[in-house]
């Protein structure tokens, strides 16, 4: 295996880590009922990248004349991880669990692979296309699992309203995804462009943790499942996801990540007591499918783009 084959398979294989730490997310929720989805989602979020700031503080610093040369990246990435957490649990609460989840994590492929291909004239491949619309599908097909009569999600507006949310989520996912891979790109070093860009959107959530968290505050129990939040899924998570970054397009990671709401639906079902219908199995089955299809080392097509912008960063 040469070179460039293993840095991709090591790429992929940090992103999946960092899908299944996310995936515990909903599960550890369900330990405290009485924390708001917003609270939930800024304190994992703010502190876990304020925690990624922190460790990352001394090549942030080496970098700093880098990041400030690329300031409206960081900045724009920093806007994007500041709102996803909040478009993300707020989606779950209002559609429930697994649709937001699916349509947060499922959509961010897409917008992904657009955004690449606006911004950065990339060319999908066959294999890409195949692997993502298996993905989806089987994303499809949970979703569709758990809205029978015993998913107990609201009104009809209600999971529209989720539904939207959740494209938000996905949409500020897939950018500061794409806006760190930029800065690393640019010759930022992975921890400094993980850290910088989290680190700058965990103080824009601090006043929204602020705002929210006495319920956290109002029992040990509360405080660890948020200490597990950020430390965990957001910080734990997010540095194998940055390892991967650097190592495969954003599109892929994104795609890869679909494997999140997979382990939130075997966790529901093992530890909270779910279950989860045929329907349900045979859309696990494609999502396993579609990361056998991306895992395996992809040449990306670069179509025309004006040479400078291909060097910029």
């Amino acid at each position: 295996m040469n070179t460039t084959s293993r840095e991709h398979l090591l790429g992929v294989a940090g992103v999946l880590i960092a899908a299944v730490l996310w995936g515990t997310t909903g599960t550890a929720a369900t330990f405290a009922p009485e924390v708001s989805a917003v609270a939930i989602g800024a304190v994992a979020m703010g502190l876990g990248g304020l925690l990624q700031a922190l460790v990352a503080a001394p090549r942030i610093r080496k970098a700093r004349s880098q990041l400030r040369a690329r300031w409206p990246w960081l900045l724009s990435g920093a806007v994007a991880v500041a709102i996803y957490p909040l478009a993300f649990y707020g989606s779950m609460r209002l559609a429930g669990v697994t649709i937001g989840t699916v349509v947060s994590i499922g959509s961010a492929p897409l917008l992904s692979a657009l955004i690449e291909s606006r911004l950065e004239g990339l060319k999908l491949g066959a294999r890409w296309t195949i692997g993502a619309t298996l993905g989806l599908v089987g994303m499809g097909l949970l979703c569709v699992a758990e809205t029978g009569p015993h998913a107990g999600v609201g009104s009809t507006t209600q999971v529209l309203q989720g539904v939207a949310m959740g494209l938000v989520a996905g949409l500020t996912y897939a950018f500061y995804s794409w806006s760190a891979r930029h800065l690393m790109q640019g010759g930022i070093p992975t921890r400094a462009a993980m850290g910088a860009t989290f680190g700058l959107g965990g103080l824009l959530l601090m006043p929204v943790l602020l705002l929210t968290c006495a319920p956290l505050l109002a029992s040990i129990n509360n405080a660890a499942v948020g200490l597990y939040m950020a430390l965990v899924p957001m910080f734990l998570g997010y540095l194998g996801f940055g390892y991967g970054l650097a190592r495969v397009p954003a599109s892929t990671a994104t795609t890869i990540t679909l494997f999140e709401p997979v382990v939130a639906a075997l966790l529901a079902v093992v530890i909270v007591g779910e279950r989860l219908p045929p329907l349900g199995w045979a859309g696990i089955v494609l999502v396993i499918a579609c990361l056998v299809c991306l895992s395996a080392p992809m040449r990306w097509p670069r179509a025309r783009v004006n040479k400078a912008t291909s060097t910029a960063g």
